[in-house]
């Protein structure tokens, strides 16, 4: 599933909002320096859909506040499973 998301790194505490069925709005309580408020921002996603960060795949916008994020739900045909 591809879903669009907007982020506002530094801030006061984390928050995920779904504006509507392909694109979210979150808050990340860490800065944009160094890719920590991404790699925040997989930890947050993979909290919220209740997967692993290895199914979180910033797909563009690693350096942009717009992203398009990969979240792999569920087992894909033709990929091994993992467990």
């Amino acid at each position: 599933m591809l879903i669009r998301v907007y982020v506002t790194p530094n801030a006061k505490q984390r928050r995920v909002v779904r504006v509507s069925e392909d694109y979210l709005e979150v808050w990340v309580d860490e800065i944009a320096v160094g890719g920590r408020s991404n790699k925040r921002l997989v930890e947050i996603l993979a909290e919220h859909f209740k997967v692993s960060k290895s199914r979180i795949i910033i797909v563009r916008g690693t350096k942009s506040r717009d992203k398009i994020v990969q979240v792999i739900l569920e087992h894909t045909p033709g990929l091994p499973s993992r467990g």
